[in-house]
């Protein structure tokens, strides 16, 4: 067999207990890499952790609130304890929360801003050093359509997916002399249960039919590209966004 994509790399992933984030820490270990997974979901996430190494050698979990960045030094220094370095981070931790202009509170803006976006500039900011320290590594930031296009209705996590597009960009440009990547995943209607706001608003099939493809991806599809971009196969690319929504913004 040829070498695996990730292999001897170690991988932080956020919001890893279920979705896309526990779909990514299979998929980075069947590649290769140790990862720790990240979650304030303790039971979901040690579930996670035990399906991915059930004997704990690849796979670890560590309970993370994204917005503290105390946790960030405490979730950075697990990761360092465990398995030594971090070559991957995948920003991956984020709510989805409709609201217009009209009805969103100040209180679920500044939520939602917290999870979705200070927590991607703290990831950035936490293993930035150690990545430039050893001239390596690579960010994945999972961003969203929503931060492809205007999202009536979703104003907060609109805001919030954009502006990881732009922090993304910036840090990539700041960050590609030590020979660090990062780039944004922007993902479409995924089978998550974030789906759950769609089938509580009734128009999840009214959606489905937006989709160029006909259904909604599954978690494995973004996990792949993430994988991409975790790799060393995307060597050259950075500061750039990488779409997987069926052509739903085609």
């Amino acid at each position: 067999m040829g070498k695996s994509r990730l292999e001897g790399k170690v991988a932080l992933i956020t919001g890893g207990a279920r979705g896309m984030g526990a779909s990514e820490a299979a998929l980075f270990a069947d590649e290769g890499a140790s990862v720790v997974v990240s979650d304030l979901r303790v039971d979901a996430g040690e579930e996670t952790a035990r399906r991915v190494s059930p004997d704990g050698s690849v796979c670890r979990f560590v309970r993370h609130d994204v917005t503290s960045e105390d946790d960030w030094v405490a979730t950075v220094a697990f990761v360092l304890d465990t398995f030594g370095r971090i070559d991957i981070l995948v920003n991956n931790a984020g709510i989805f929360e409709g609201g217009t202009v009209l009805d969103t509170t100040l209180e679920a803006y500044r939520r939602t801003i917290d999870i979705n976006q200070v927590g991607v500039f703290l990831g950035m900011k936490s293993v930035a050093p150690l990545m430039v320290a050893q001239k390596s590594g690579s960010i994945v930031n999972i961003s969203s359509v929503a931060g492809m296009a205007g999202t009536p209705g979703f104003l907060a996590y609109g805001a919030s997916k954009w502006a990881v597009r732009g922090m993304t960009k910036g840090v990539a440009r700041e960050l590609a002399p030590y020979g660090v990547r990062v780039n944004s995943i922007h993902p479409g209607i995924i089978d998550t249960p974030m789906l759950a706001a769609f089938d509580d608003a009734g128009v999840r099939e009214l959606v489905r039919q937006r989709i160029p493809v006909g259904y909604e991806a599954e978690p494995v599809h973004v996990a792949r590209l993430a994988l991409y971009l975790a790799s060393d196969d995307s060597s050259y690319s950075t500061g750039s966004e990488f779409i997987v929504d069926g052509g739903w913004s085609a």
